[in-house]
């Protein structure tokens, strides 16, 4: 059996009686035990004077880390989230398939009505209303799809086999069959699985073929298992959960699962497997898309990267599935120690900053996106967060090869200054355009994007730039099922979810962290109303991801820094909108260009913390970011138009250029003729200021230079603390400190 870490209350949730460390006997046995949630985990305790006896701080024989209860805690609600939506999908396509059933029996009835004035005669009419009353019977039995756009497809072309009177009962599809069955369908290909579990297989079909009705089947895959923990907690906390497999390849992981199921009394619900995981969900896929042995949630939580596992994982889900992952390799994904590493993992470069883990964030997601474009299929992220040592990702798929087609528009390469200011720009692979047809129709084409938008040099401090990705550019979360999520938490009993005061402070902050609308629902066919967690905009993406910190801008300068209510008044004064990110404490996003961010921070050291000429030495960044200030401002205005004029992509001959730098020179004599109040701010409906091109502009094509279509001589900045603090409301834990001493990953189980 695993080896339970000793007991410590630094570990334990302040206001949960969870992870605590008891004695028991059980079948003649002594035993420790773990509770977490509604489960118990056990492990044999040998006597002392035994050869296999070790303390128990020693390694682990079985992997069991207390500290990832929130891990935990948060996954179980986020399945019973996505559950709450396949459920509701359900119900209204069972509900329109009634509808539509009706109808056709009415159409049936006018037409027979007519066959016996003559139209066609030798048929009986009481046949035809039977049929119609046995087809309305046969869908109000029938499970659906909780893919709404393929259930519709199926309905109509149904409802025309009704009209001709040629209907007949649908096969079952990959959602009507039974539970227990198609686990061991899938299980009886090579894998071991216990006695009991494959006669209640045999058990279940006797009974499903005698109960019709039984509730819909939903599969959970825990793919690496250990102790079994994650899945005893699925069976005993997600009522809709019907059947959960709890695989590892260990066979001393598969005793203490086979040990743990049984004495939490699961067995119904719960097969051990012992196998390897990637094998296993294969099988699981080999029948294709439609195959009943596919899993409608698969949570792959390994000890390091889940990159070799992706593949697999993506083909054994059913349409619209679930997939959850875990990483807590943070030294590759979130470092440049191992850069090659993190390349042939995930794809992509990371970063160097304070941002790096959102970069990290970006990257596993990359490598996801094209693991699944490479069979058809899109993913939509519901909710990205970085934990403590690794990061968690909640993913729903769309086998829609239509949507795979916006990938490249959605994936980007990062330049970063991570030598020098710590500022970067970001540029995503293709353009989009969106397009309308003659007949109204929403279109869209996709274009390469220019060359490199960033020069080698950093355009603010003058130091090298480096480049990080391709990494994900769309958005991280889907709001609704954060809400989602954000609603159950009143109602649960918190001795039982011992992280509830982490997962709403966390949760909070990922709602409000985007400055995209990516909640804009699907174009096309019409989402559900009545779904709790509709689809966001496949064509979405993230035009400001990242953050900083004001606290590293002051460091660059040698200045005090500024206090996050100066500095989010000063960007909200001047029209650009502003929040947090859950990944650091005291980080700002914002949708402000590097230029306008710089050009507050050298007002911020003119007016508030003025530094000394000769701390600042030439070839630093402080000094290359300081030279820019206002008196050289009509310079550098001249400076950034005739760049503009050079990158003009229209440019054709010699005349052209020379006209764009006359009428340069022109706009850079007049920068200082245009009236105060109107060079500095534009006050919006809402009384916000809103600069010249901001807003609208900012939105469109981030291979535009945005950052460069602001005059940051007009720039009227006001360090207005009153309107950047933050309205008071309920005390939440947004950031999390080390909850324990020696905490973090913890080392690798032994194994057998």
């Amino acid at each position: 059996m695993g080896s339970l870490p000793p007991s410590d209350s630094a570990a334990l949730p302040s206001n949960s009686s969870t992870n605590t460390l008891t004695e028991i006997t059980y079948n003649g046995k002594l035993y420790r035990t773990a509770k977490e949630g509604t489960a118990e985990i056990l492990e044999l305790q040998l006597p002392k004077d035994t050869a296999l006896w070790k303390p128990s701080s020693s390694a682990q024989t079985v992997f069991y880390n207390p500290i990832q209860q929130y891990n935990r805690d948060l996954s179980v609600l986020a399945i019973k989230a996505f559950g709450d939506d396949v459920a509701a999908v359900r119900q209204a396509n069972y509900q329109r398939r009634l509808k539509q059933s009706a109808e056709g029996v009415q159409r049936g009835q006018k037409r027979k009505r007519a066959q016996l004035d003559g139209t066609r005669v030798g048929e009986d009419t009481a046949n035809t209303e039977s049929k119609g009353h046995e087809e309305v019977a046969a869908a109000a039995t029938r499970i659906q799809s909780p893919n709404a756009y393929e259930e519709e497809r199926r309905s109509t072309k149904k409802a025309k086999l009704v009209e001709a009177g040629e209907a007949q009962a649908d096969a079952p599809t990959h959602l009507e069959s039974s539970d227990n069955h198609e686990q061991a369908q899938v299980l009886s290909q090579g894998t071991e699985i216990q006695a009991k579990g494959g006669a209640s297989s045999a058990h279940g079909e006797a009974k499903d073929k005698d109960n019709p009705t039984k509730p819909p089947s939903f599969r959970i895959l825990d793919a690496l298992s250990a102790t079994g923990l994650r899945a005893l907690r699925y069976a005993k906390e997600i009522p809709m959960a019907t059947l959960i497999t709890a695989n590892d390849l260990s066979h001393s992981a598969s005793a203490s699962i086979k040990l743990n199921v049984e004495y939490n009394k699961v067995s119904d619900k719960v097969i051990p497997n012992t196998g390897d995981a990637i094998e296993h969900m294969r099988r699981a896929a080999s029948r294709g898309p439609d195959s009943p042995g596919l899993y409608h949630v698969i949570d792959l939580d390994p000890y390091g990267t889940a990159a070799p596992f992706l593949d697999a994982a993506l083909q054994a889900l059913v349409d619209g599935g679930f997939l959850c992952i875990t990483c807590t390799d943070s030294g590759v994904f979130a470092s440049l120690g191992y850069l090659e590493k993190t390349y042939s993992l995930y794809g992509g470069l990371p970063l160097k900053g304070a941002h790096a883990h959102e970069g990290g964030l970006r990257l596993i997601l990359h490598a996801i996106a094209t693991s699944a474009a490479r069979y058809g299929i899109a993913i939509e992220p519901l909710l990205s967060l970085s934990i403590d040592f690794y990061i968690r990702v909640f993913v729903r798929i769309h086998r829609s090869p239509a949507n795979v087609k916006f990938l490249a528009s959605k994936t980007m390469m990062v330049y970063n200054c991570d030598v020098g200011c710590g500022a970067w720009s970001v540029q995503h692979f293709a353009r989009l355009k969106e397009k309308k047809a003659k007949n109204g129709d929403i279109f869209y084409t996709h274009t390469s994007a220019l060359a490199p938008s960033a020069n080698m040099l950093c355009e603010h401090c003058g130091f090298k730039t480096h480049q990080a990705g391709p990494m994900w550019g769309g958005p991280l979360h889907n709001p609704h099922f954060i809400q989602r999520i954000l609603d159950m938490l009143p109602s649960l009993d918190r001795n039982i979810y011992g992280t509830i005061p982490r997962i709403e402070g966390m949760l909070n902050l990922a709602l409000h962290e985007h400055l995209d609308d990516a909640s804009t629902p699907v174009t096309g066919p019409k989402p559900l109303p009545d779904r709790p967690i509709p689809t966001i905009n496949p064509v979405a993406r993230s035009h400001h991801p990242f953050f900083f910190h004001p606290s590293s801008l002051a460091r660059v300068l040698h200045c005090v820094a500024p206090s996050d209510a100066a500095l989010r008044g000063a960007l909200k004064h001047l029209g650009y909108r502003v929040t947090r990110s859950h990944t650091k404490a005291g980080s700002m996003t914002t949708d402000a260009p590097w230029s306008v961010i710089w050009e507050i921070m050298r007002e911020w050291v003119r007016q508030k913390s003025p530094i000394k000429k000769d701390s600042i030495k030439k070839g630093t960044a402080c000094w290359a970011i300081m030279q820019k200030d206002r008196s050289r401002a009509k310079v550098m205005e001249f400076q950034r138009q005739i760049r503009e004029a050079i990158d003009n992509p229209d440019f054709e001959d010699m005349a052209g250029f020379r006209n764009d730098v006359e009428a340069a020179l022109y706009r850079t004599s007049k920068i200082d003729d245009e009236p105060e109040d109107q060079a500095q701010e534009i006050h919006g409906e809402d009384g916000g200021v809103v600069l010249p091109n901001n807003g609208e502009e900012l939105g469109k094509d981030s291979d535009q230079k945005e950052s460069e279509k602001v005059s940051l001589s007009n720039l009227k900045v006001v360090f207005d603390e009153k309107l950047g603090k933050e309205p008071e409301g309920k005390r939440m834990v947004r950031y999390q400190f080390n909850p324990r001493p020696d905490w973090g990953p913890m080392n690798r189980a032994k194994g057998d």
